[in-house]
């Protein structure tokens, strides 16, 4: 790993050559260094900026929310409907994770471009894509389960649980997905819903081994062109971080529930709940 010196001269070095400082894309791209690393020694890409004694670039602001909302707007109309977050994080402008931090969880969006888009004519068509408004006092995912537009039902209030038997298995939440009745549990559970949703996510499994990274695959990303991708299998998303994994080695993290906002921004998150969750999702074959 690159260290706190070797990342200041190189920012210095480029910003040198282009006359103003580098953009994180820039740098990445003119450098062997990849910002991950340099988020190991400075709070944030301009704090590393103003330690090499370069001017932040002006154009590394934090987009406006309006950009943000025009911007998953304009996916929706592309989509014709509201765009897993796989697919925005592959085709949007922004990264998701910089509108869940605005905005809250993916889920929310629809009601917040509905506020946004109000008596602004120009995004009407894109308000008649979106689910319905909630009812007053209902948050996004109180109540998943309908036959129509989702695969799973949330838990009862906790005073409806329980008692656990012990030496008995446990099963999560019933699905309506085909050929897995119940929610992964762990880890395992992820590798097996992987597996029934390569094809349909287009990937291509080559290898599967006990060591890090747990799978290689090549993945389709244009017409008969593949390339191939490290993938890590984790139950939850910040699970990565507490295994210790050198997060330069993996392309991808597979998981069920993404909860880990500060992943660093070259691994891609396959959150397999939402792939499945999607209203186009439940009644697929894989």
């Amino acid at each position: 790993m690159p260290d706190k010196q070797q990342i200041v001269s190189s920012i210095a070095k480029i910003a040198k050559k282009l006359g103003r400082a580098p953009s994180e894309k820039e740098f990445n791209s003119l450098s062997d260094i990849s910002t991950y690393h340099v988020l190991q020694h400075f709070r944030s890409w301009n704090d590393a900026v103003r330690a090499a004694r370069v001017r932040p670039y002006t154009l590394n602001i934090k987009p406006k929310d309006h950009a943000l909302l025009e911007d998953w707007g304009r996916a929706v109309r592309r989509h014709h409907g509201v765009p897993p977050r796989r697919v925005y994080s592959r085709e949007g402008k922004y990264n998701p994770r910089t509108l869940e931090k605005r905005f809250g969880p993916w889920s929310r969006l629809p009601e917040t471009f509905r506020n946004f888009a109000r008596r602004k004519r120009e995004w009407t068509d894109v308000v008649s894509l979106l689910p319905g408004p909630l009812p007053p006092g209902r948050s996004p995912g109180a109540s998943r389960w309908h036959p129509q537009n989702s695969s799973s039902f949330s838990a009862p209030p906790r005073e409806k649980w329980h008692a656990h038997r012990k030496g008995r298995p446990i099963y999560g939440s019933p699905t309506r997905f085909p050929g897995l009745p119940h929610e992964p549990v762990n880890e395992q559970g992820v590798v097996l819903l992987f597996g029934m949703l390569t094809k349909k996510l287009g990937y291509l499994v080559e290898n599967v081994q006990k060591g890090f990274p747990d799978c290689e695959a090549m993945r389709l990303i244009a017409p008969g062109r593949w390339q191939r991708v490290s993938i890590e299998f984790e139950f939850e998303s910040r699970n990565f971080r507490d295994h210790g994994h050198a997060a330069d080695r993996c392309d991808v993290i597979v998981c069920w529930r993404h909860n880990w906002p500060d992943c660093p921004r070259h691994i891609e998150v396959l959150e397999l709940s939402t792939v499945i969750k999607s209203p186009s999702s439940p009644d697929d074959q894989p």
